[in-house]
């Protein structure tokens, strides 16, 4: 079970890990808590929009892009708030 990973050398802890390789494109889809100490350095991250992904324990280490987000929470700004966010993440092709 895939309990990390990391995107440009950071390292989000998963609660959701799934993975497809239909049409030979690498499609992970995770979920991860965000608190509101992390929020802003987890956003200011995703607003790249492009990645290193690595995930060691499926070996796996390439370029994606986002393809879908979404959070449980559009406030993090309070303290103690945590929200789930999800992230399609797709295999980019040179």
């Amino acid at each position: 079970m895939v309990t990390e990973i990391y995107l440009n050398d950071y390292k989000l802890e998963v609660s959701n890990y799934q993975e497809d390789n239909s049409n030979d494109i690498l499609l992970v889809k995770i979920d991860f808590k965000v608190s509101h100490a992390d929020y802003h350095d987890v956003t200011t991250l995703l607003y790249k929009g492009n990645f290193d992904l690595k995930v060691p324990d499926r070996n796996i280490a390439c370029k994606v892009s986002i393809q879908e987000y979404s959070t449980s929470i559009t406030n993090l700004y309070e303290k103690d708030q945590v929200g789930v966010f999800t992230l399609t993440l797709r295999e980019m092709r040179e």
